[in-house]
């Protein structure tokens, strides 16, 4: 078993490509253990292209299948071979948008126990035994309720894996826990690149954006641009949700971002490491002054 073990906690298939892609790729070319857990199979996403839109929820419910075989895509792409569905594959259902009529179906993850759910994910945990777990913050990074619930879980779970007891294997303490970020100061970067390009997605407006941080909230930056490719990669697996335009993607609001090879992340648990050199503003970076992790291992023996 490798020494770095991390576990990155997603709610759908192409959220980890899209927020924590790069650094995926980036950690299992460095000979990581990296393990997704994936909490749904995103039964209920707007379908993109016309080709695809018999898969969309509304004609039938053969989306989430369908994603199945998105997600294996985008985890070769990543160089992911350790992936597995919360509970197993279908366990809980996507629970669609914020007060949404699906939100109250029976199944659905948002409807989901946290202490069941979390039990769930106690038993990779104390199997894989990782240093390090990334999910969302309080607010799922920008409200979705499988977010916010796949925050819910992973944390319930962080603090239940080292309680003796509990069952489900040889109790196991995770050093540093994560949450998945986004500074603003990159937001509005990004944005106003893309009022500049010539591409088919609308200009983000980034004071409306339902997510974003203060950029002296960012503990960790993960410099991983020699990953970008694969990140584009495992971005275009999920055809059903992203359309990418290179170095733009949409999703079905046609609101163009950027696809960084810089990522962010803010540690909620455990010990920050040494600062590292940061990443320059040109390239995803924050910047000055440099006082953030370089490395979510940073500091762990």
């Amino acid at each position: 078993m490798t020494d770095r073990r991390l576990l990155l906690v997603h709610a759908h298939p192409d959220d980890e490509s899209i927020g924590t892609g790069a650094t995926m790729a980036k950690y299992v070319a460095e000979g990581a253990h990296v393990t997704l857990v994936t909490c749904t199979l995103g039964e209920e996403g707007e379908v993109i292209p016309p080709e695809l839109a018999h898969h969309a929820a509304d004609r039938g419910d053969t989306l989430g299948h369908y994603r199945i075989g998105e997600l294996a895509a985008a985890c070769k792409a990543l160089g992911v071979t350790d992936h597995r569905f919360l509970g197993g594959q279908g366990r809980w259902r996507d629970s669609g948008m914020m007060g949404v009529a699906s939100n109250d179906r029976p199944g659905s993850f948002w409807q989901a126990d946290v202490d069941e759910a979390a039990a769930e994910l106690v038993t990779v945990i104390r199997e894989v035994r990782p240093q390090v777990m990334v999910t969302y913050d309080e607010n799922g990074f920008y409200g979705h309720p499988d977010h916010i619930q796949a925050h819910r879980v992973a944390w319930r779970a962080f603090e239940m894996a080292a309680d003796r007891s509990h069952p489900g294997g040889e109790p196991w303490r995770v050093a540093k826990f994560y949450y998945t970020a986004m500074p603003r100061s990159v937001m509005r970067r990004a944005a106003d690149a893309m009022s500049e390009a010539d591409v088919d997605f609308w200009s983000p407006e980034t004071d409306d954006m339902p997510f974003g941080c203060a950029d002296e909230e960012v503990t960790t930056e993960i410099d991983a641009r020699a990953f970008v490719e694969a990140k584009l990669d495992a971005m275009r697996a999920h055809a059903t949700q992203i359309a990418v335009d290179a170095p733009w993607f949409a999703l079905s609001n046609k609101i163009g971002q950027q696809v960084l090879g810089v990522e962010h992340f803010i540690l909620r648990a455990g010990v920050p490491g040494p600062s590292g050199v940061g990443a320059p503003h040109e390239a995803g970076g924050i910047g000055e002054p440099y006082t953030r992790e370089e490395d979510l291992f940073a500091g762990i023996r």
